[in-house]
């Protein structure tokens, strides 16, 4: 990747289309906002191809995330909450946390970033009638 100065920020140009990336959300997504993209995207990613291998169907999945940061520290994130709501007929709910246990082990965002931030991951289930 190669990225480019550009008034109050950086750009890139990437496969999917241009990125810009700024402190100041006027001109770009804020580093810290990818950063927490970053994580939740591939720890969903990973964790919904995990369902689909085992045959979960499920009709929506949303994530909320809640960021701590310090800002005693350069606005350090300190903690990651991802908390997962999934829709679906026959929902377990430990077979849900089985999996995204396996998620978080195959994730490499999370895996890249585990020992300085912590991640907290917790599921709500919605269950449809049959």
């Amino acid at each position: 990747m190669e990225f480019q100065f550009k008034e109050a920020g950086v750009r890139v140009d990437l496969p999917y289309g241009v990125l810009d990336i700024s402190g100041n959300e006027d001109y770009g997504y804020r580093p810290y906002q990818l950063m927490v993209a970053s994580i939740a995207g591939c720890s969903a990613s990973v964790f919904m191809k995990i369902l689909e291998k085992q045959h979960v169907k499920i009709e929506d999945f949303v994530i909320q995330t809640d960021v701590t940061r310090n800002p005693d520290e350069a606005n350090k994130i300190e903690k990651i909450k991802l908390h997962y709501i999934i829709k679906g007929k026959n929902l377990s709910n430990e077979k849900l946390y089985k999996n995204l246990a396996i998620a978080r082990k195959n994730c490499s965002m999370v895996r890249s970033v585990e020992d300085s931030i912590e991640i907290e991951e917790s599921l709500e289930t919605i269950q449809l009638s049959i």
